[in-house]
């Protein structure tokens, strides 16, 4: 599957395994789904208690004139299984607000929730649900030319970062014992990895010093190993060549990034506590919030068994991660010196490995709750390693000084923001008019919605005002959804969940609006 070139065979099974819900079938939420069901997600489950009518027809493609009158959850259920019969599919003819007034726990087994285009005060209730039960929670919003993506995350571990020019770890400057060795033995000639011709001609760099300097550290010193090299070179030596180009790249690497330092001085990896009892009885409806819980608590024991070997036992230096990158050699050379990056890789993964089940141990936790692949897996990425922590929704909707950045000289930051505050009018005006501003009498309702607007922006303390023109455009729009704009908001945010349930890639933080009038899009933090 072309899929596993972007997250691997882990971030799929992941995915597999993974079970969301979806609230509201709008045109946007089912683009969401169709991103998720095609690459394989594991199951979804529809929530939604209204019937398919005439103006559903015309946004969403999922759905036909064969489907009038039909639960709208049923039939985009059957449609969006016939685009992957692996994948299970369930519905529930209920409301968002019958589900969560009568039994609230049902959002609790899913790993994320998928919700769009709600009033206000669904909005609320829901995400407030989610939160306590530390379900993420994505929202987008559609609504003619403008879209959102908003994702509420209570604590998200990032282990696979996949940064844009990762460095490879080599450790030439302070070499551990197999590869010194293999490196102090092996003649080099033209057929060897360009890292033995680099670390030969390093030794002779480190003489030539004298002050006891590991590696070269400015352009002047890296000129002059590079000059070093090419003094030595003939004309054949296509290794020296890369050992050359590898001077600026090959060193330095091992060392804690201030991120990963961060994360060992966490309370949270400082103090390491169980949250959840495992000779306690559970209902059914828990089991994915215990779940999540014990999953935080397990990448805070492995942060800390890192941190152990990274002070305690490996003067200050990361794991090895074990990966080397291409180079000219014969075939027997390179994999030689593969394995033994690997061994050693597998002997430092392994050390965390053994401090984990020692602090699992003392917590009273089963041994199996952390295996040796995550192990190795989280040493082999520990330098990309990255936690984030999300706010509330609700939070957006009390006065804060983080929505203080927003305004200068009594103006919204740029269009975008203006709208992002005009759809949440929209979403209040839902909530408190019952109806959608400007599906009947556009003028009237456009003074309703300014009204509200006001209101809302002075409840924040915002003491600005949403021009004419953008909530005329909100009313012009009646509720209708683009299919081309939901396309392209369902697609994104199909990225963002699958980010968020491989562990993979750095999610938005937090808030992304399109206009596709302008083509222009923003990223924010509410």
């Amino acid at each position: 599957m072309s899929q596993n070139r972007l997250w691997g065979e882990h971030g799929q099974t992941l995915l597999e395994a993974a079970t969301i819900c979806l609230v509201n079938v709008t045109a946007v939420g089912c683009e969401v789904a169709k991103g998720l069901v095609l690459p394989g997600i594991g199951s979804f489950t529809i929530a939604d208690g209204s019937t398919v009518k005439e103006e559903d027809l015309g946004n969403n493609f999922f759905l036909d004139s064969s489907y009038l009158g039909q639960s709208k959850a049923l039939a985009c259920k059957q449609l969006l299984q016939e685009l992957n019969p692996d994948v299970d599919g369930d519905y529930v003819d209920e409301s968002v607000d019958y589900i969560l007034a009568n039994r609230p726990n049902f959002f609790d087994s899913f790993n994320l929730v998928i919700a769009s285009n709600l009033n206000e005060q669904s909005l609320l209730l829901l995400a407030n649900r989610l939160w306590e039960s530390n379900v993420p929670f994505v929202y987008c919003r559609s609504l003619g030319m403008l879209g959102t993506i908003r994702l509420q995350l209570k604590e998200h571990c990032v282990v696979e970062a996949h940064p844009d020019n990762r460095q490879f770890d080599l450790r030439l400057e302070q070499p551990f014992e197999a590869l010194r060795e293999h490196l102090e033995t092996t003649e080099v000639t033209n057929k060897e990895p360009w890292l033995l011709v680099l670390y030969k001609f390093l030794k002779v760099w480190q003489k030539q010093q004298g002050d006891g300097r590991q590696s070269p550290s400015n352009y002047k010193e890296k000129t002059q190993l590079r000059e070093t090299i090419r003094a030595e070179m003939k004309s054949d030596e296509e290794n020296h060549e890369e050992a050359i180009k590898a001077v600026n790249t090959a060193f330095g690497a091992g060392v804690v990034p201030s991120s990963l330092k961060a994360i060992f001085d966490d309370d949270a990896c400082e103090h390491l506590h169980k949250k959840v009892s495992v000779d306690e009885e559970y209902d059914e409806n828990s089991y994915s919030f215990l779940t999540s819980m014990l999953q935080s608590d397990v990448f805070w024991i492995m942060a800390k068994a890192l941190k152990h070997f990274v002070l305690e036992e490996n003067k200050g230096q990361l794991p090895l991660p074990g990966v080397l990158p291409d180079m000219t050699a014969n075939t027997d050379s390179y994999i030689a010196l593969q394995h033994i990056y690997r061994q050693q890789a597998l002997l430092d993964a392994d050390q965390v490995y053994h401090k984990c089940q020692d602090y699992l141990k003392q917590l009273s936790l089963p041994a199996d709750s952390i295996d040796e692949r995550t192990v190795r897996l989280l040493c082999r990425e520990a330098s990309g390693l990255a936690i984030l922590r999300g706010t509330r929704i609700a939070d957006e909707y009390e006065k804060s000084c983080r929505l203080q950045p927003l305004v200068e000289d009594n103006e919204l930051q740029g269009t975008l923001t203006a709208y992002n505050f005009a759809l949440r009018a929209y979403e209040r005006f839902l909530s408190e008019c019952g109806s959608i501003p400007g599906e009947c009498a556009v003028e009237q309702d456009i003074g309703r919605l300014k009204s509200i607007a006001i209101k809302m922006l002075n409840d924040l303390g915002l003491h600005v005002n949403i021009s004419d023109d953008v909530l005329h455009e909100i009313c012009r729009y009646g509720g209708a959804e683009l299919h081309a704009v939901s396309a392209f908001i369902g697609g994104c945010a199909a990225q963002e969940v699958i980010k968020i349930i491989t562990k993979q890639y750095k999610p938005i933080d937090n808030t992304f609006i399109y206009n596709a009038i302008s083509t222009e899009s923003v990223t924010l933090t509410l």
